[in-house]
């Protein structure tokens, strides 16, 4: 890839499958070239069905929970000569079980800086060139986890309230620039997600989940609007989040334990 390419880049981290993979595909069919990546090969396999919809693909297989691997993230970026339109800074893990009693700590703090730490330094490096050039956008996936505390979440929720925060703050910093930015918050959807958190025996990792597809189509058509933040899905994880909004933190919070305690799908 170079400069003479005249469709736009967009940037997009955990494209391999997922939301991430099929935000993608939103940009690819949209007219972006695109700049993905993922922890594993299974990348390069993503990357193919983005070409097959007339996208130039650039992969990286990267650690974005490590600061070397935002690195040479960002260090392709900039070797590929071409400025970023749109990033979707997406890639995130959960972590799930009783806080003092089950869960590893390892496993919390990689949490924290993938969803976090890696948001943070992803963006602190491409925002600048946004802002240099006068435009992008950058859509970070958040959760309507960030609206409740989320007990057997605790980790999880945390952080993507971080994230919800850390998006709504840098696009007021942002609104004279010509860079938008947009949180994406879904509901339970139908991803690898819940089984990677180890809660298969959980209410919500058993019940129905909405389509990462419809999820992904909602978001990109947030973020090209220039929306500030999109609770997406399908209508009862609308109702939930807005509902949540407005609920005392200690009630959102039993109601969200019932989803996510051990054992709660039996």
């Amino acid at each position: 890839m170079n400069s003479s390419f005249t469709r736009p880049l967009a940037v997009v981290t955990g494209a391999s499958n997922g939301i991430g993979y099929e935000l993608a595909k939103q940009f690819a069919q949209n007219g972006f070239d695109l700049l993905v990546t993922g922890t594993g090969a299974s990348i390069n396999e993503a990357a193919q069905a983005f070409k097959d919809l007339g996208a130039q693909v650039e992969t990286v297989q990267a650690d974005l929970a490590t600061y070397d691997g935002v690195e040479t993230l960002y260090n392709q970026i900039k070797a590929i000569d071409r400025p970023v339109d749109a990033i979707a800074i997406n890639a995130g893990v959960g972590v799930s079980g009783d806080f003092a009693r089950e869960t590893d700590l390892k496993d919390e703090l990689n949490l924290i800086n993938l969803n976090v730490v890696s948001s943070v330094h992803l963006a602190k490096r491409v925002v600048k060139d946004m802002v240099d050039r006068g435009k992008g956008r950058i859509l970070f996936t958040s959760s309507i986890a960030a609206l409740m505390p989320g007990p057997f979440e605790t980790v999880y929720a945390a952080s993507k309230a971080f994230v919800h925060s850390f998006s709504e703050g840098l696009r007021s910093e942002l609104k004279d620039t010509g860079v938008t930015v947009t949180a994406l918050m879904p509901g339970p959807t139908d991803t690898n997600f819940f089984q990677r958190a180890d809660m298969d025996d959980t209410k919500v990792g058993a019940d129905k989940k909405d389509d990462p597809a419809e999820v992904a189509k909602q978001g990109f058509d947030a973020l090209m609007a220039g929306k500030d933040q999109i609770i997406a899905g399908s209508l009862k994880t609308k109702i939930l989040g807005t509902v949540s909004k407005v609920l005392p933190d200690t009630v959102s919070a039993e109601l969200h334990r019932k989803l996510s305690e051990p054992g709660s799908a039996n």
